[in-house]
């Protein structure tokens, strides 16, 4: 604890230096030309186009982000720079952006946010850089983040990441320091974006009309499961968070619109695992005048349509397997698949006996349950 106590010390130290400077650690405004991915692709086309000698440089750029990394050589640093497009490497020389302003940098720590404008230039390793004629800062980070660290076996020369933000629980209870450390991760959240994208332009297209219904409710339903419980101070009413958006779809079907969806955030005062979330994000959509033929169609016809957008293929990797989204998608009756695995017809089988196969099964808590339920657990 000590040691992270110098290390905020060491850094309010820096900032109130900034501020001696007459520098502001946390300016307004800062507009970048390009995302550091922007600018090496930028490069290497104009390698590709024009033919650039070795050490020839590219379009004046500016870009800002987070450092991520940093490298002295005296007269010279070398940092990687982080934001939405990946990261860019930045070269620091004293002769070129002056000597007081190269001392400046001495100010600077992992995790702040500077921004940068130069030309873009291969160095001798062949990695595309942007040579600084200038930089911003724009955020003085006045806490470290939890960075990992590279260490090279000196027998092998293998290279060794060591993670300085491991735990899975911490990681998922603080996703911004997450997202800071590993940006990699940035893409879950893009995909994420891009299927509910897909999942409602799909719906639009079928003309269904997007909806929002009450999250608060009187009375719960559409699902079995334990809610969250409210007040209401004004109207001196227990409410509940809604635990599915079924009820209130369907009532909107029978004020005639025909064809409705919700994206919305629904409740369960459950249980908590890697698997569910008492909150947690539900599709729901309703169609008069179909059957569940007709609604398999149309799932299989969404699901081609969520990777097609998403992944531009319909074919994706499951540990070992590769599963093919191709449609037709197998048609398969509960009860026959049921009996399938059972050996025998379901429906001839008694109570009891269904009881007894799920108990084999490991499956508990079915002393009371009825027929249906049973064949549901099996």
């Amino acid at each position: 604890m000590d040691d992270f106590n110098q290390v905020l010390r060491a850094r309010r130290e820096k900032l109130d230096a900034l501020r001696e400077k007459g520098i502001e650690p946390f300016p307004h405004s800062y507009i970048p030309s390009h995302q550091s991915d922007e600018v090496i692709v930028g490069f290497e086309e104009l390698e590709t186009q024009e033919g650039l000698a070795e050490g020839g440089e590219g379009e004046h750029t500016s870009v800002a982000g987070r450092i991520l990394s940093w490298r002295d050589h005296g007269k010279s640093h070398f940092a990687h720079v982080g934001d939405a497009g990946g990261s860019i490497q930045v070269y620091f020389k004293s002769n070129i952006i002056g000597d007081e302003r190269f001392e400046e940098l001495n100010l600077l720590d992992l995790g702040d946010w500077i921004g940068v404008e130069g030309p873009a230039f291969r160095t001798r390793t062949g990695e595309v850089t942007i040579r600084a004629e200038s930089f911003t800062l724009l955020t003085k980070s006045l806490r470290p983040l939890p960075f990992g660290k590279t260490e090279e076996n000196t027998e092998t020369g293998e290279r060794i990441e060591h993670s300085g933000f491991a735990d899975p629980e911490t990681r998922y209870r603080q996703r911004y320091a997450d997202l800071a450390v590993h940006p990699d991760l940035r893409s879950v959240f893009e995909t994420r974006t891009k299927i509910i994208r897909a999942l409602r332009g799909f719906l639009d297209s079928e003309k269904f009309l997007e909806v929002e219904t009450p999250v608060l409710q009187p009375l719960y339903g559409g699902a079995s499961a334990k809610p969250f419980v409210t007040h209401h101070e004004a109207l001196g009413l227990t409410m509940y968070l809604r635990i599915a958006d079924e009820l209130y779809l369907k009532r909107l079907l029978v004020g005639g619109l025909n064809r409705v969806y919700e994206i919305s955030k629904d409740f369960r005062n459950e249980g908590l695992s890697r698997v569910h979330n008492p909150e947690f994000t539900m599709l729901e959509w309703y169609q008069a005048f179909t059957d569940y033929n007709d609604q398999m169609a149309l799932v299989e016809r969404l699901v081609g349509h969520v990777l097609d957008e998403v992944l531009n293929k319909r074919e994706l990797r499951y540990g070992n397997e590769m599963i093919s989204f191709e449609p037709p998608f197998p048609r398969i009756p509960l009860v026959g698949a049921l009996s399938e695995a059972l050996g025998v017809d379901v429906l001839d089988l008694e109570d009891q006996v269904l009881r007894e196969r799920a108990k084999a099964l490991g499956l508990d808590d079915l002393d009371t349950a009825g027929r249906g339920k049973l064949i549901d657990k099996l």
